[in-house]
Formats: structure tokens, C-alpha cells, sequence
């Protein structure tokens, strides 16, 4: 009877700690749940979107510099108590050379922003619904704010620091205006701030 007892205690503790959610800012957010499968393809040499031994590597080691620091929260429209603070998530997709996320939560719906960039070559999308110009460069992008089977989202890519970098807005709170035009503005910060050399 004890032992059945002792298991049941057990199973309840794993149960809460495995759905433990971590603090973003203050906001509880459950983990690695603001993505959406990147529909990014690579440019030339491969377009098998597997990593290019000769391009991949450490995030913030390539010649780019630190792409991820580039953007923070002060650049983005969602409410949070540290507008200072680090991305929520690094180097977390090892197809690309860096990536980072902005994850926090509003109205129960996980909104943010994703970065991946690849030095040394284009990344393009599979498929696109749009394109805009923004300067000298042609951002091309796939809206998926109707698409029911992925979390409203915008996904843009274009030409950037010597490779490519893609940008994913996913927003379901419909509180910070259209996801493309949340996206194009973090495309002109990037733009603004782009490596040179």
C-alpha cells in the first residue's frame, strides 16, 4: 500500500514538472511552442536545406558578427516587462548559422519573432504569395494568417550581411496589426543594422 502510495506521488511530481511552463519577461510560456516548420530553402550550392558543412558553425562565430544581437525587444510591438533582454532562445536550429527567437505570451496566444541566418548564400522560400522592395533589396514572402494549419504567421526572406536570413512572425492575438507589416518592420531594424565589410 505504501509503495503504491510513494508511486503515485512520483508520477503526479514528473506530470507537473514535464509540463512546467519557463517565465519569458514575467509571462509564463510553455516551451519551443512558438515556431512554425520553416519553409525555407537554401540558395546555391545546395537547396536540400541540409547545412553546409563550409558555411556552418558557431552562432555569432562567422563573419556576419552577431546577427541575433542585432534585433531586441524594443524593436518589436509586444508588451514586456524587460525590454532589455536577450532573446528567449538561441542557436536552436542547426540547419542555419544562427538563429534566435522572441517568444512571449498575450491574451493565451504565443506571439513572436524568429531569425535564421545563413552566411554565405541566399536562403529562398519554397513557396511565396508576395514581394516587396525595402531599398536595394527584394523581400519575398509567404502569408500564412489564413492558413489553418500553422499558427497565423508571416514568413519573409531576403539577401542579408553576405548570406540570407528568414524571418518567421507568428501572432494569433491580432493585437499588433498585420503579421506581414509587424515582419517588414523588423526587416527595415535589420536593414538599418546590417554588417558592412
Amino acid at each position: 500500500m505504501r509503495r503504491r502510495a510513494v508511486l503515485s506521488v512520483l508520477v503526479a511530481a514528473l506530470g507537473l514538472v514535464s509540463g512546467c511552463a519557463y517565465s519569458v519577461n514575467g509571462t509564463p510560456v510553455s516551451a519551443g511552442v512558438l515556431d512554425v516548420e520553416p519553409p525555407f530553402s537554401s540558395g546555391s550550392p545546395s537547396t536540400t536545406g541540409e547545412p553546409d558543412p563550409s558555411t556552418t558553425g558557431t552562432p555569432g562565430a562567422d563573419p556576419a558578427g552577431d546577427i541575433c544581437g542585432l534585433l531586441t525587444w524594443k524593436d518589436l510591438p509586444y508588451d514586456v516587462r524587460d525590454r532589455s533582454a536577450p532573446p528567449t532562445d538561441t542557436g536552436y536550429d542547426p540547419k542555419f548559422d544562427q538563429s534566435c527567437k522572441w517568444q512571449t505570451s498575450v491574451d493565451e496566444f504565443d506571439v513572436g519573432v524568429t531569425l535564421r541566418f545563413r552566411a554565405g548564400r541566399p536562403i529562398t522560400l519554397e513557396e511565396s504569395n508576395g514581394e516587396f522592395d525595402l531599398g536595394d533589396r527584394k523581400v519575398r514572402y509567404f502569408d500564412r494568417t489564413t492558413d489553418t494549419s500553422v499558427q497565423p504567421s508571416c514568413v519573409m526572406v531576403m539577401d542579408y550581411a553576405g548570406g540570407g536570413i528568414g524571418i518567421i512572425v507568428i501572432d494569433g492575438s491580432a493585437r499588433f496589426g498585420a503579421i506581414c507589416e509587424q515582419g517588414r518592420k523588423v526587416a527595415e531594424v535589420l536593414l538599418a543594422k546590417e554588417p558592412t565589410g
